[in-house]
């Protein structure tokens, strides 16, 4: 019998290698936006990182009629009033790569008088089935502080500005084994993963 299908819906190709990575021990098939060129792209309208992925998940589920995980996740840098947040992704500009993110965060940091640099990612994964409808939602924290300048090679976004709570590294210096189990979307996609779990235990029991 063939696997089930889940559509992972992101292009971003460091998400989407993470994503897969924390979805491997998962029993079904992975398929990525990649493999659907001509798929309408849905807008980030919504207030909160919640709301952003269930609009994702929602829309491509109907577009693609197969069961859809959505993640939405970004920064929020306590002396920047929660910012970037949502727009983690556009910060600097629609298109812009993850250095001018990134170098732009720090020059907003470098104007402020506040010398806290508290920070936190949050991730927030929706699954819909083929029909669009929610199923789950899950939210991963991971708590820490922005670095002075960019380090590690690893990860991608603004991971080598952020240096989790307990080590004095950066994302972009910490292994991918080490990231894959304290990071905001490892959190999240525990939950995830538990449910998408017994979606394969209740058809088997039919």
């Amino acid at each position: 019998m063939s696997q089930q299908v889940v559509l992972i819906a992101t292009l971003n190709s460091g998400k989407l290698l993470e994503l897969r990575e924390l979805l491997r021990d998962l029993p079904f098939t992975l398929r990525d936006l990649n493999s659907f060129p001509l798929i309408e792209p849905v807008e980030e309208t919504g207030a909160t990182f919640v709301e952003n992925a269930s609009l994702k998940a929602r829309s491509y589920a109907q577009q693609t009629r197969l069961i859809t995980l959505a993640d939405d996740s970004g920064l929020e840098v306590s002396c920047l009033d929660g910012a970037p947040g949502v727009r983690s992704a556009r910060y600097a500009c629609e298109g812009a790569s993850d250095e001018k993110r990134t170098n732009k965060l720090l020059a907003e940091l470098s104007k402020r008088s506040s010398t806290d640099r508290t920070a936190r990612f949050v991730s927030a994964v929706a699954i819909a089935n083929t029909a669009g409808l929610i199923l789950n939602i899950s939210r991963g924290v991971c708590e820490g502080r922005i670095a002075t300048v960019p380090r590690g090679p690893n990860g991608f976004g603004y991971d080598p500005i952020f240096i989790p709570n307990g080590y004095d590294q950066t994302f972009g210096e910490l292994s991918a084994e080490v990231k894959s189990q304290i990071s905001h979307r490892a959190r999240a996609l525990k939950d995830t993963t538990d449910f998408l779990r017994s979606l394969t235990m209740r058809s088997g029991d039919g």
